[in-house]
């Protein structure tokens, strides 16, 4: 705590309304280091997606420079912005492979990062460090493998893992509302499988393969993949189309490949593919020849005969199944496919609570009502709808300066301003139902449309 009585009353209303500039003003009336402290371990107990990057800033320079370098690395994050600050960070803990592996990937992500004084400081750290090698080049020698020397299997896997976003998933199907049948679904073909090896190997039955889930936007499918991946306890990995895609003829297939050789050297991995359209269209609709080779190198390293994918799962979502490459469906690749429909009302209700929990509620809030108000939204709209409502809440206390619970006359004004963004999907998708549904690869959605008079 601290005995600065304006800045406890700071934090203490940070508490309460999670307003992030209340931190800025806090720290900016901070003399003492016992202040700062008090100051940043309320940011870290705040959720991480509450404080913006102007805001993290000073308080991850605040941390740093009293010495506390794991404090500054969580503040920090996975932002971009925040690169060198969290290389700095990294490097006072003594992680200079990590802070190496974190500057790799930003400048992977997007090269204009690319930094010679942070490239230079972690040389020299890395040089101070027994059996590190430096993997820090230019970013577009490394795209193109211009190493002047055959690369290692440790330098190989460093490059792969600099194009994506790793992490051991830390949620599991109970942080997922709703979704019963799905999540029922994913644990008999895809869970069962990860968790007892031994069981499926005696009936010859291998552990991995491709799994397709497909929807509306913002229904849950990336959350759904991370929380499979829970399960699973299993690496996660996340793979995104900018993190494939090249203006060089080529580089997109040798990342696309040397993705899947990482996955393969460190099993259990789940490789996630988000937004599947963009690098598997269909051939027939793609005049290109890049993406046509793209395609194929993508079939091939999901069941190619050289390719040992068992420990492997592949993971994908899409908003467009019919725009995905007819030959993604055969057996062998990805052929489970998984409709993640717009949640029901016990789910929306289900959604509505978690959203709402540990905020300032009246006793008038009830989730239940809104749920039956609420047909056709999607998970991301019903969190709009509390982040709406809460905006509300927050406002009145700032003008007030009394506490203000989130309210069910909050919600329901808020309901008056988000609205349910699935329609326009739901329209498309019935169109396919009705007219495309080779083999009843809709047969999902026609019935959901059925059961809820769309």
């Amino acid at each position: 705590m601290t005995a600065n009585p304006a800045i406890e009353a700071l934090l203490n209303a940070f508490s309460a309304s999670g307003d992030a500039r209340l931190l800025g003003a806090a720290l900016g009336l901070a003399g003492h280091d016992a202040d700062r402290r008090s100051i940043v371990a309320a940011a870290l107990a705040a959720p991480a997606d509450g404080l913006d990057t102007d805001t993290r800033r000073p308080l991850a320079q605040a941390a740093l420079d009293m010495g506390d370098a794991l404090d500054a690395i969580s503040l920090c994050g996975e932002d971009n912005a925040l690169l060198a600050l969290r290389v700095d960070a990294l490097l006072v803990a003594e992680r200079a492979a990590e802070a190496e592996a974190a500057y790799l990937a930003a400048v992977a992500a997007d090269p204009v990062l690319e930094d010679p004084d942070i490239a230079a400081r972690l040389k020299q750290a890395l040089a101070a460090t027994p059996m590190a090698a430096s993997n820090v080049i230019g970013f577009a020698d490394a795209a193109r493998g211009l190493r002047g020397h055959e690369r290692s299997d440790r330098e190989e896997a460093a490059a792969a893992r600099a194009l994506y976003s790793e992490k051991v998933s830390a949620i599991s199907f109970a942080d997922v509302g709703g979704l019963d049948d799905v999540k029922k679904q994913i644990i008999r073909r895809i869970v069962t499988p990860f968790r007892k090896p031994s069981l499926f190997a005696k009936y010859r039955r291998k552990a991995g393969g491709g799994v397709l889930l497909f929807g509306p936007p913002g229904c849950g499918k990336t959350l759904l993949a991370r929380a499979t991946a829970g399960e699973c306890e299993a690496r996660f990995v996340n793979v995104s189309v900018v993190d494939v895609v090249d203006k060089y003829i080529g580089e997109a297939e040798r990342k696309l490949s040397a993705i899947f050789a990482d996955a393969r050297r460190d099993t259990p991995t789940v490789l996630f593919f988000d937004e599947l359209e963009a690098l598997a269209g269909s051939r027939s609709n793609h005049a290109s020849q890049s993406h046509v080779s793209l395609v194929s190198t993508f079939l091939t390293e999901m069941d190619g005969f050289a390719n040992n994918n068992d420990g492997v799962l592949i993971l994908a979502a899409t908003n467009m199944p019919w725009g995905v490459d007819a030959a993604f469906r055969r057996p062998g690749r990805f052929d489970r496919v998984q409709f993640v429909p717009p949640p029901d009302r016990a789910a929306r209700a289900e959604i509505l609570r978690l959203h709402l929990a540990a905020r300032p509620l009246a006793d008038d809030c009830d989730a239940d009502a809104i749920a039956a108000k609420t047909a056709g939204y999607s998970g991301a709209d019903l969190e709009n709808l509390v982040n709406t409502a809460v905006d509300v809440a927050i406002e009145e206390t700032l003008s007030s300066g009394v506490e203000a619970p989130v309210a069910q006359r909050h919600l329901l004004d808020a309901l008056q301003e988000v609205r349910p963004t699935t329609l326009e999907w739901l329209t498309t998708a019935r169109n396919y139902a009705k007219y495309s549904n080779n083999g009843g690869q809709y047969d999902d959605v026609a019935a959901f449309l059925k059961a809820n008079g769309l």
